[in-house]
């Protein structure tokens, strides 16, 4: 099938790709000329492991290319699919400005035949107000509107396109729905589950999926100030709820709250349109409050780690992007923290493998290093925001050494605390408790749930 992608930023350009990848012919289409011209040159304006080089190799296919003429690609086409951005507003519904534009400028050049998908995020009922949009504009009603929201997730977005949990496509009349079907096919008959719904459904679901992946981060932070409080270990107990499978492993993860392009704006559109829809989601509503405030008060928990009087000293953070594998600064817990650090009169040193140029777009007055080891130089604190897996591997030995302070805060939880404290250093985690060369215990056993160091609570300390 010959498919247009609008929009070539990181939905557009990876879903346009592996469409490409099974067979499909494919033109990536953006109104930045800029961005076209390095696709076309092959160089890559995000960072997304393994794209780079599907990317190559369907354009040396012939199946995947990159253009500026809309009005020209939008001519053959026969599925149009809508990749643009859906920014937040101040009220935090969505901002659906790019996608009508979208849809007014190439509605006139669709052939009848032609079907519409919306691939952007979008809120309830946006398919059918854009089927509308363009029936108006080209005064008839031949073209349909059908929904594919896409569950991409940066850094294993291939994989999570071509081992997909499940396709989800909404569709209101039965052309569409059997075009989607068809473009399909080699991911159903490799044994994807295909959902067919209908328009509102699918822009719900995913919406509903995200808030309550959300949900469970927010979840399972609370849970790691509990169990810094009782003295429990936040691992173990990730550990024991997950492997119930009505619960599940995945996001069970305490850290420093979620950020990027996906959860936080998209929960603020869910609890908006449960506005909208008088309809609320205090649930979601909290949570959105929470997870801000989480950031701040992990970055006070640094500044108390430095003493009483900050200012002036050095922390050495390592990773900036809001996770491992991208170079994705949006609402990363890096734009709080670091800000607040510098506030305080703390001097940042910071290095992150693949975010340092987005980093720097946003973030000021850093002195910016080439390596972990360079970073921790001196530093009287070294913070861990990003788990990017080069720094489970640190030389602790060596990070003890070039530390001038005693204090490592792994915010990802990535480091073993006996081999920290065994160099002398004082250890911060999230959901357990603190280690110091003065007072460590460790646990073996069986399982990997063994790994927290045992607290003994006392009789005082129990509710009789």
């Amino acid at each position: 099938m010959k498919i247009v992608m609008i929009g070539a930023g990181y939905v557009g350009l990876t879903t346009g790709t592996c469409l490409a990848e099974i067979g499909h012919e494919v033109c990536c289409v953006d109104v930045a000329k800029d961005k076209i011209e390095m696709l076309q040159t092959g160089r890559i304006p995000i960072y997304e492991p393994g794209l780079s080089k599907l990317i190559d190799a369907n354009k040396h296919s012939g199946r995947l290319e990159f253009s500026a003429d809309i009005a020209g690609a939008v001519s053959k086409a026969d599925l149009v699919f809508i990749a643009v951005g859906t920014p937040s507003t101040e009220e935090g519904d969505i901002d659906l400005t790019y996608v009508r534009a979208a849809a007014e400028g190439f509605a006139s050049h669709l052939r009848d035949e032609a079907i519409v998908v919306i691939k952007s995020t979008v809120v309830a009922g946006t398919a059918q107000a854009i089927r509308t949009l363009i029936a108006e504009k080209r005064g008839d009603d031949a073209i349909a509107v059908a929904s594919n929201p896409e569950f991409l997730r940066e850094g294993s977005a291939i994989t999570d396109f071509m081992q997909a949990d499940r396709i989800v496509v909404g569709a209101d009349d039965e052309r569409s729905a059997e075009s989607l079907a068809r473009l399909y096919k080699p991911l159903a008959d490799a044994g994807i589950t295909y959902i067919r719904t209908d328009t509102i459904n699918a822009e719900l679901i995913k919406y509903t999926a995200n808030a309550f992946l959300a949900l469970k981060i927010g979840f399972i932070n609370d849970v790691a100030n509990l169990c810094e409080k009782a003295g429990g270990d936040v691992r173990a107990i990730a550990e024991g709820i997950g492997l119930d499978r009505r619960i599940g492993e995945s996001f069970l993860q305490a850290g420093p709250g979620f950020g990027g392009s996906c959860f936080p704006k998209d929960t603020r559109a869910f609890a908006a349109t449960g506005r909208r829809f008088n309809a609320p989601q205090p649930l979601v509503e909290t949570l959105i409050d929470h997870n801000e405030l989480r950031k701040a008060a992990l970055g006070e928990r640094i500044l108390d780690e430095l003493g009483s009087d900050p200012a002036g000293k050095t922390v050495a953070v390592l990773g900036t992007a809001f996770k491992a594998n991208t170079d994705d600064m949006r609402e990363a817990p890096a734009l709080t923290i670091i800000p607040l650090l510098q506030r305080a009169g703390v001097k940042v040193r910071a290095h992150d493998p693949k975010a340092q140029q987005a980093a720097a777009r946003h973030l000021q007055d850093i002195h910016w290093c080439g390596s972990a080891y360079e970073a921790a130089d001196s530093a009287d604190a070294l913070v861990i925001l990003t788990e990017w897996e080069d720094y489970r591997t640190l030389d602790i030995v060596r990070i003890g050494r070039l530390l001038k302070g005693q204090s490592i805060i792994d915010y990802r939880n990535m480091l073993k605390p006996n081999e920290v404290v065994a160099q002398g250093l004082h250890y911060v985690s999230i959901g357990r408790a603190k280690a110091s060369p003065k007072h460590t215990a460790t646990k073996t056993n069986a399982r990997s749930m063994s790994g927290a160091a045992p607290t003994t609570l006392g009789v005082a300390a129990l509710p009789f």
